[in-house]
């Protein structure tokens, strides 16, 4: 039996993904020299893996040889709680209030690919949740799911950019999507909010600068130049993501429960974090993308969050 747009969409649906888009397995061209544009400043800070791979960023066939589609998926993962914004407590990115989302997207991908293979065992596929050499939102705006915002992000306009996202390459040909157009317009409200000022041009982002590469990937001490630059946030940062209007007008509560906060990872109070043992760090974030920083990256960012408070 062969398998149809409609096919991958209604198993997809059934697993619990929101959006489905198709493209061409074509090479990125455009959005690989954009890539090394970005990598020449510098501004991916010490992630060296941004530039290696880069010939299966630019070509999928370079992972799968016999790819001819590549077919982009998303989940919403908003939630409507709030932060309590009391004083001696982190904030945590949205992202990671609940369990890992890697956890919980590679299972449906496995179930998604499963039924496919199942239907037709000719399908061949190869699979990602922003893990590998692959530019997911690339491939995101050329399905159709949304377009990239000035903060980089991909925005749908029924979800906003609170979307996770997850890729399937696979040597099956399919009926493609057309892309979304850019609904940024004029606006640069997620520019102008950055309180690091690391949108450094429209659809620019320097890592450098950016509250949540330093407080997640960083390695090193968080520079002293942003210590009352930080507004609270202990892991992760949504402030271009909180001020852009599509996300304001049209966010609407997930679905998946999973993504709800666990053991109050929504904000963590900074006493609490720099008296944690190895043990109690493991316990809480077992399941969650807080576990990422480990507890010295962790400690390091309530340090410096008190310190700013003390100024």
């Amino acid at each position: 039996m062969n398998i149809t747009n409609d096919i991958v969409i209604q198993k997809a649906k059934e697993v619990g993904f929101d959006l489905i888009g198709f493209a061409n397995a074509d090479e990125l061209r455009d959005q690989i020299l954009n890539l090394g544009k970005w990598l020449s400043k510098g501004f991916h800070a010490e992630m060296i893996y941004m530039g290696e791979n880069i010939l299966k960023r630019k070509d999928v066939k370079s992972i799968l040889p016999h790819a001819r589609s590549v077919i982009s998926l998303a989940i919403n993962y908003y939630t409507d709680k709030k932060y309590s914004g009391k004083k001696g407590f982190g904030k945590v990115s949205r992202y990671a209030w609940g369990v890992d989302y890697h956890l919980i997207v590679w299972d449906m991908l496995s179930l998604l690919e499963n039924e496919l293979k199942i239907i037709d065992p000719v399908f061949e596929s190869k699979s990602y949740v922003d893990t590998g050499p692959l530019l997911d939102k690339a491939w995101a705006a050329k399905s159709g799911i949304g377009w990239q915002g000035k903060h980089s992000n991909v925005i749908n306009k029924h979800y906003g950019s609170w979307i996770f996202l997850a890729t399937i390459i696979t040597n099956y040909e399919f009926e493609y999507s057309n892309p979304i157009p850019d609904f940024c317009g004029t606006c640069t409200a997620c520019i102008e909010a950055c309180p690091t000022k690391a949108i450094v041009d429209e659809y620019v982002v320097d890592a450098n600068k950016c509250i949540s590469y330093l407080t997640i990937e960083n390695k090193n001490e968080i520079p002293s130049e942003f210590k009352d630059k930080f507004e609270n946030w202990i892991f992760g940062c949504d402030i271009c993501q909180d001020v852009c209007p599509w996300n304001v007008k049209f966010s609407e509560a997930t679905k998946s429960k999973e993504f709800y906060p666990v053991n109050g990872n929504n904000e963590i109070a900074l006493d609490e974090v720099m008296n944690m043992s190895e043990e109690e760090f493991k316990d809480r974030f077992k399941r969650s993308p807080v576990k990422r920083t480990k507890l010295k990256g962790l400690k390091r960012n309530a340090e410096f969050l008190l310190n700013a408070e003390n100024l």
